[in-house]
């Protein structure tokens, strides 16, 4: 059995990060057993908020640094900071090592490669020989404890980040979601997220 992930993490590091969002505090973690490092972004004072705003975010270089149009991760990650910020207050936890549900970024190409022709997301995953969906979240729940944020309002769409949190401790009050725009890339995607994973997403049009 793994250990606790609070003997794994560690506070590593923190800083100011003025961004275009609004001014954040940068707080580094890291996984001491698996050298993963993670961050929060940290905006006010949201342990002293009665229901923080929280977005537990997970790694998506194609979608967040390229601007790839295959999923909705950028907008999400934008929306996300956006809504903090305007608050004042709220809290980021970007989770490294979840590129591609947490297959990994050669992986997740590949996975593309198989998507254009024809199977879905949760399809090509199986063919290469990954679990539907592999990441976990105990990591992002003992940094929202170390954060003294264990009651919060989450911005996601996906139920099962809803409930992994809860059963790693984190008591989720309410739920936002973050819609992104519908385009010709990732239509489909967005289709089998709602319709395979249960993503709480409006009608795609």
């Amino acid at each position: 059995m793994p250990p606790p992930q609070e003997t794994r993490l560690v506070r590593y590091s923190e800083a100011a990060m003025p961004s275009r969002y609004g001014l954040f505090r940068a707080v580094a973690y890291r996984d001491v057993f698996s050298g993963i490092e993670h961050l929060a972004m940290v905006c006010g004072q949201p342990e002293r908020q009665e229901l923080p705003i929280v977005r537990v975010h997970s790694e998506c270089l194609t979608g967040e640094a390229f601007g790839s149009l295959r999923c909705d991760c950028g907008e999400q990650l934008d929306s996300a900071l956006r809504i903090i910020g305007e608050t004042g207050s709220g809290c980021m936890v970007y989770l490294r090592g979840h590129e591609g549900r947490g297959i990994g970024l050669a992986n997740k190409i590949a996975a593309y490669a198989l998507q254009d022709s024809g199977l879905d997301t949760l399809d090509a995953n199986e063919q290469l020989g990954f679990a539907v969906d592999a990441r976990e979240f105990e990591a992002a729940a003992a940094i929202l404890r170390d954060l003294e944020l264990t009651k919060v309002e989450l911005l996601t769409n996906n139920p099962a980040k809803v409930s992994k949190l809860v059963a790693a401790g984190i008591v989720v009050s309410r739920r936002r979601g973050l819609i992104g725009a519908v385009n010709a890339s990732n239509s489909v995607y967005l289709a089998s997220k709602r319709d395979r994973f249960g993503h709480f997403l409006e009608p795609l049009g």
